[in-house]
């Protein structure tokens, strides 16, 4: 069962301001170590920023709270699989969240994919509770 869907759009060139204007500041308060060393290593700075500032609006309203009630911008990241697909990951309050809307007997899995068309950066957000007897065979 679906139990959030949240998206985003954000303007890379915006993005490009705010590196320019804040730097390392704006980094390390949106951004952690992991999402920091992957735009590093990126030619496009700055859309993989904004992809990732996208992805972590997109999870906020996916929880149902958008980045109101005590939601760290921290508190969601973005890493990648070794074939490049994203995957974000949550804790803090953001986990809080999540398992106080994940109904019993399931596990919330979060699907997100993001894409770029300059100037736009896009992330769209599911969060999924699975049952965790789905595949339990039962005795008959």
């Amino acid at each position: 069962m679906i139990l959030g869907v949240g998206s985003d759009l954000a303007n890379i060139e915006r993005i490009q301001r705010t590196l320019d204007r804040f730097g390392t500041r704006f980094k390390n308060r949106v951004f952690t170590e992991v999402e920091q060393l992957k735009a590093s290593s990126r030619k496009d700075v700055a859309g993989t920023y904004a992809k990732r500032w996208a992805a972590k609006e997109a999870c906020s309203k996916a929880l149902g709270t958008g980045l109101s009630m005590g939601i760290s911008w921290k508190d969601m990241s973005v890493s990648n699989m070794p074939m490049g697909q994203p995957v974000m990951h949550v804790t803090g309050w953001a986990k809080e969240r999540l398992d106080e809307m994940t109904p019993i007997g399931h596990k919330a899995v979060i699907h997100c994919t993001l894409t770029d068309d300059h100037p736009w950066a896009q992330a769209f957000v599911v969060i999924e509770a699975q049952s965790v007897t789905e595949n339990v065979k039962h005795p008959t």
